[in-house]
């Protein structure tokens, strides 16, 4: 009886790591996913008379991207940059904090872990849940004033 027991144990064990092995791909973060925003300054003008801060209302041009490089959505396409107030909440938390003190005309690389994007839900169906997100981001204007854009801007 004690035989028939420890195989029944044994195959519990068994079941249990099974099933903790199968989740384990689906917990484990890519190795291109990131746990906190990063910026990268792709290019700065040589002046900065013109910053972006908490409250401003400001047009961005932008092209976001997965970490496989598939594009989800394009203002450059569009030809019609984004306008919101930053720091308001109007658009995700990564761009929020990503965008200030930014310089008319710079162009910038956000690389925004899940958490100050979509989270775990996502935005189906072109954002998975968990997605950490990539974004090309040239700021085109703030308050109304910045750099004449006749469409040829391009990352």
């Amino acid at each position: 009886m004690a035989s028939k027991r420890s195989m029944t144990t044994m195959n519990v064990w068994a079941m249990l790591l099974l099933c903790l092995a199968s989740m384990s791909g689906s917990v484990v973060a890519k190795k291109s996913d990131v746990s906190e925003l990063q910026i990268g300054v792709k290019y700065k003008p040589k002046s900065c008379d013109i910053q972006a801060h908490k409250g401003d209302r400001i047009k961005v041009h932008y092209r976001g991207s997965l970490t496989d490089g598939t594009v989800f959505d394009s203002s450059f396409e569009r030809g019609d940059p984004i306008e919101f107030e930053l720091g308001s909440g109007q658009v995700i938390k990564g761009w929020d904090q990503g965008l200030l003190g930014m310089c008319v005309g710079e162009k910038r690389k956000l690389k925004i872990p899940s958490k100050l994007g979509y989270g775990a839900q996502g935005s189906p169906p072109k954002i998975p849940g968990g997605a950490t997100l990539v974004f090309d981001t040239e700021l085109v204007a703030v308050n109304g004033k910045g750099i004449s854009n006749d469409g040829d801007s391009e990352l």
